[in-house]
């Protein structure tokens, strides 16, 4: 119970803390699925499992699916990013590398960090967290 008390108060403190926990995804999911913008962490997250591949052949399925999904500009779940970025991944797709989205990827965690965060520390969702997390507190 302590951990999840520690974590909760964490997540106020900055996105890093909310992104590094994994409960506090899924949170912050249900937070950008009111807002119908759960799509950008997705993609971040999507961007972070990519960096991890090693295999070339798993890169290049990976890198094409995360484009299908997030980038290309009639994807299902497309990202809110600029033509020129947009246009860079398409063409680092011939060859992708482990920065392939890097630049799309710092796009959309500035937008989640300087938009969405500071929405989701004022939501109801949060807000409830952190008191029921303040009165464990209290109670300890």
């Amino acid at each position: 119970m302590l951990a999840a008390i520690a974590d909760v108060m964490a997540w106020g403190e900055s996105l890093d803390q909310l992104l590094e926990c994994k409960t506090g995804q899924l949170v912050f999911e249900n937070f950008l699925k009111t807002e119908y913008s759960e799509e950008n962490l997705s993609f971040w997250l999507a961007c972070e499992n990519y960096k991890k591949i090693t295999s070339e052949a798993e890169m290049t399925d990976a890198a094409n699916g995360i484009y299908a999904e997030f980038v290309r500009v009639d994807a299902l779940r497309q990202i809110n990013i600029d033509c020129v970025t947009r246009e860079e991944i398409s063409r680092n797709l011939s060859q992708p590398g482990p920065d392939c989205f890097d630049s799309a990827q710092r796009l959309i965690y500035s937008l989640m960090e300087n938009d969405c965060y500071p929405r989701f520390l004022k939501s109801e969702i949060y807000q409830a967290l952190q008191e029921q997390a303040e009165q464990a507190m209290k109670a300890t």
